[in-house]
């Protein structure tokens, strides 16, 4: 079978990352197994999820549109609070001998995957986007680059990149819950999270959601020079997302900062004002559908890379944006 972590959010829902895992593990159930050494033909390419923790009637609904057929609920006191080892040991437990192990491409999805691969002895392919009969399809350096590789082990371990596919429900299933007696060992409880705290400066959920995003980069000058790009954001009803240069001179919090150490986001549409478009921003913004650059060099990577691009300064560029916008809106 194919299996799937699926990650749920404070509210039990499933995560936009592991809906789009669960998508890409239906779509491509099939020739992940041929894949396998023995071409998986003895399985019918089935599509399983393992939830670890609170199992809500909103994400069990929710996978069964995604085309999960069983859920393996892996539930137990010390399981409660995150503890990579303990998780990955449950999950490794109730995993196919053969067959494909996968996450979505998050901080969690991916440290779990490698705890999996070291004790099922397996390798590990991290940021895969596609899969065909030439082998699995990876990103690397950022994503400026693709691997292809195959695993050669009988159970295959890789996480999905974010935004790899869009999330593409199905006829409905109704899955079936599978619950488990577990025993964890004390051993690996010896990492685990004790206490979380949330600050609600820290939420990003309005710029990996957003529909429409406007980036700023060095070229908005100082902290001060937000301005207009702040009015083209309340136009559109979007969210800022910014470059690394300008959370680390301190003009804007980290929470609003995109790419590889940031947000990844996946907007319908996405404009960068002033930012060159280094590789780790470029991580960060390969989801969005359409991409609009702003900037005074026409060889900066962000405008060579752009749908469409603007030569000029931002401030007038942007400015002139919002007077238009302002002008048909009347």
């Amino acid at each position: 079978m194919t299996l799937v972590f699926v990650e749920t959010d404070a509210d039990g829902q499933v995560t936009l990352t592991s809906a789009e895992a669960v998508t890409f593990a239906r779509i491509h159930a099939r020739t992940l197994l041929s894949l396998l050494p023995d071409g998986g033909a003895s399985n019918a390419g089935n599509t399983e999820a393992v939830v670890v923790g609170d199992l809500s009637e909103d994400a069990v609904a929710e996978l069964g549109r995604l085309g999960v057929e069983t859920i393996h609920h892996l539930e137990h006191p010390e399981l409660e609070e995150y503890s990579a080892a303990a998780w990955a040991q449950a999950i490794v437990d109730i995993a196919p001998a053969s067959g494909t192990l996968l996450a979505s491409g998050t901080p969690r999805g991916m440290e779990l995957m490698a705890h999996a691969a070291v004790r099922t002895g397996e390798r590990m392919a991290a940021n895969v986007v596609s899969a065909d009969d030439d082998g699995l399809l990876r990103q690397v350096f950022g994503g400026t680059a693709f691997e292809r590789l195959r695993l050669d082990g009988n159970l295959q371990v890789l996480t999905v990149a974010g935004h790899a596919c869009t999330p593409e429900e199905t006829t409905p299933a109704d899955p079936e819950v599978l619950e488990y007696e577990l025993e964890i060992a004390e051993e690996d409880l010896r990492t685990r999270v004790v206490r979380t705290e949330t600050e609600d400066a820290d939420d990003a959920s309005g710029l990996t959601s957003a529909r429409a995003v406007v980036g700023a980069g060095r070229g908005v000058g100082s902290e001060n020079g937000f301005g207009e790009v702040l009015e083209l954001v309340d136009h559109l009803g979007g969210a800022l997302g910014v470059s690394r240069v300008v959370t680390g001179l301190g003009w804007r919090p980290h929470v609003e900062q995109v790419g590889q150490t940031g947000s990844r986001i996946s907007p319908d549409v996405y404009i960068a004002c002033g930012i060159s478009g280094a590789i780790q921003h470029m991580a960060g913004v390969e989801g969005a559908k359409t991409l609009v650059a702003i900037n005074t060099d026409e060889e900066a990577t962000m405008v060579q890379r752009a749908d469409y691009a603007i030569i000029g300064d931002l401030h007038e560029v942007v400015a002139a944006v919002n007077e238009e916008i302002v002008r048909r809106r009347g």
